[in-house]
């Protein structure tokens, strides 16, 4: 007997071929069989008519910091209600674990990078997670049993500086016993199922105290070592950032990429690729480290996002704008010191000076102010603002743009909620993309989703852009776009038995009205431990997602069940050729 039956749905496989129209039974978790309508004679426990309805499998997101997140919600929302039933975290150099077990300090240490480098709540990190584990393998094995998505972890090179280190991992380089410490700690981590090491070199990771984190201190031996290590273990994989990651890479960091996912034989892959016809250079100089690495035996995939993702800035938390230089060292001033600092136009004209230069690199996209949108206001001196374009405010008071700005954010405290409308939402841009992610070494991904909590929203980019291929742009067929999400992902990282609907597979689906599917508008919530605010946005056309074969979400609302497995490298995971 089959455990549910799924009848008449219109069926896209995640192989980029027709769909097609067809009966599905799962049974154990898996798929059991697909048949032409109607001809299946085998009963089931539970049936439903999805005619009308694509089943698709469920969408795997390549780049997540889900790490703690799924200590207090094992349902990786919002990134399971728009469809997606596996996740990758553990990325950008920064894991929960190890933790020194001598060492209880550490997890404040950890607690404070995480808040500020990823944007995850400082309360939420203390009240939502028990921080009770030491080594990798006992991280992932106090999430075994409790998540409802499938989840893979990378192992965190700060983390394993920081545990051999100490505090000396910030600043300091390794002695050769010191570096043998951190090659055991790894291969321990891959034995219990790390899929492999990240890393970041990035200029814009800090940690709670403001000073570069633990890994952009490392050497390219330090690299190279580790990188050896991951291809010493099945089914894993290098993720590493570099402060050329925001634009274009320098000749240096093409050198140290290409050199670890060959060191290695493990694929690498990075974020995010912006893709802007303003600025034609990038796209191919980003893509020259994949074209070299595939002449040194290694492969570098280029993630990029499908969508333009929401977020919100503000002159009174961190955000991407303390990311201009120059920048940071105003912003970080106590708010009143911060308010003189601003209103002085010196000051600005000097922000101004430094946020349109080369330095900024992409950050020169947010330097238009006149384009940003008043959000949230919090004085009567700014009431009827609210949705409002700076540039028309400023025309009526006759101040520049960034004046006006300021002086909007200076009566609220500092607290107004400013969203920058994006620069790059031309033709010519979305032209570029759509050329883009038929290059072999680009995917869909980058959500950033569990991180940057209150200021970015991109979980939804599969629904959103599913919704732009069938209703809007229609840059893509479905079947391609559902292959983009889900078995080009699957394949990158090894995965076994998952991306395709294919008997035998692991059951992993999403159900979804082709007439519907698309992501609401992001608003901020206030739903994480401690009354911690976020930014959410609600799935449309989303009829049913089920995680091994068991259903977590139906008509947006999850069903409290938590079939999700952690994926181990190895045992869920296989090696993927560079060759």
């Amino acid at each position: 007997m089959l455990d549910h039956l799924i009848r008449g749905a219109t069926v896209v496989d995640g192989t980029g071929a027709p769909s097609y129209t067809a009966d599905l039974g799962i049974r154990g978790g898996r798929i059991a069989v697909i048949a032409e309508p109607g001809t299946l004679i085998e009963e089931a426990v539970t049936s439903e008519d999805a005619t009308g309805l694509v089943l698709a499998p469920g969408f795997v997101d390549p780049h997540t910091h889900y790490d703690a997140q799924l200590f207090w919600d094992p349902y990786a929302t919002p990134s399971m209600n728009h469809g997606v039933t596996t996740v990758a975290g553990g990325n950008c150099g920064f894991t929960l674990a190890p933790l020194h077990p001598d060492r209880p300090e550490d997890a404040d240490y950890t607690r404070r990078m995480m808040s500020k480098v990823e944007g995850m709540a400082l309360k939420a990190l203390e009240e939502g997670v028990d921080w009770s584990w030491s080594s990798f393998r006992e991280y992932l094995d106090a999430l075994e049993g409790r998540i409802a998505v499938n989840a893979g972890f990378m192992v965190g090179h700060c983390a394993l500086r920081r545990h051999v280190m100490g505090a000396d991992a910030v600043g300091g380089q390794p002695t050769p016993a010191q570096l043998d410490a951190m090659l055991r700690l790894l291969h321990d981590a891959m034995e219990a199922g790390a899929w492999g090491l990240s890393t970041t070199q990035s200029a814009t990771h800090s940690d709670g105290d403001g000073r570069p984190v633990a890994s952009r201190h490392a050497l390219p031996e330090e690299l190279l070592a580790l990188s050896r290590a991951v291809g010493e273990h099945e089914g894993t994989q290098l993720e590493a950032i570099v402060a050329g990651c925001l634009d274009q890479f320098s000749d240096d960091e093409i050198d140290l990429l290409v050199d670890m996912t060959a060191t290695a034989g493990r694929p690498l892959n990075w974020n995010v690729l912006t893709i802007d016809a303003a600025v034609p250079e990038r796209v191919p100089r980003q893509l020259v480290p994949s074209e070299r690495a595939r002449r040194a035996g290694g492969r570098i995939v280029a993630l990029t996002m499908p969508i333009l993702t929401p977020m919100n800035m503000s002159l009174g938390t961190f955000c991407a704008l303390n990311l201009i230089p120059g920048w940071g060292e105003i912003l970080s001033l106590p708010v009143p010191e911060r308010i003189e600092r601003l209103r002085d136009a010196g000051t600005r004209a000097e922000m101004l000076r430094r946020a349109d230069s080369k330095e900024a690199g992409v950050f020169r996209r947010l330097a238009d102010f006149g384009r940003y949108v008043i959000g949230d206001t919090y004085s009567a001196a700014n009431e009827g603002l609210s949705g409002r374009v700076v540039r028309d405010i400023a025309a009526e008071r006759g101040q520049d743009p960034f004046h006006c700005l300021v002086e909007i954010c200076a009566a609220d405290q500092l607290r107004t909620v400013l969203w920058p409308m994006p620069t790059d939402n031309d033709p010519d841009s979305w032209a570029l993309r759509q050329q883009t992610w038929e290059h072999e070494d680009v995917m869909l991904g980058g959500s950033d989703a569990g991180a940057h909590l209150d200021r970015m929203c991109g979980a939804p980019y599969t629904t959103r852009f599913l919704g732009d291929c069938l209703r809007g742009r229609k840059l893509v067929s479905l079947p391609a776009a559902v292959r983009m999400l889900t078995d080009d992902p699957a394949r990158l990282f090894g995965l076994r038995d998952r991306g395709r609907i294919q008997e035998g597979f692991h059951a992993d689906l999403v159900l979804f009205d082709p007439e519907r599917i698309d992501a609401g508008p992001a608003t901020l919530v206030h739903d994480l431990p401690g009354d911690s605010p976020r930014l959410d946005s609600k799935a449309v056309g989303i009829v049913s997602v089920r995680v091994n074969g068991v259903e977590t979400l139906r008509d947006d609302k999850v069903t409290g069940a938590v079939p999700g497995t952690v994926l181990r490298s190895g045992r869920d995971t296989r090696t993927v050729s560079t060759q």
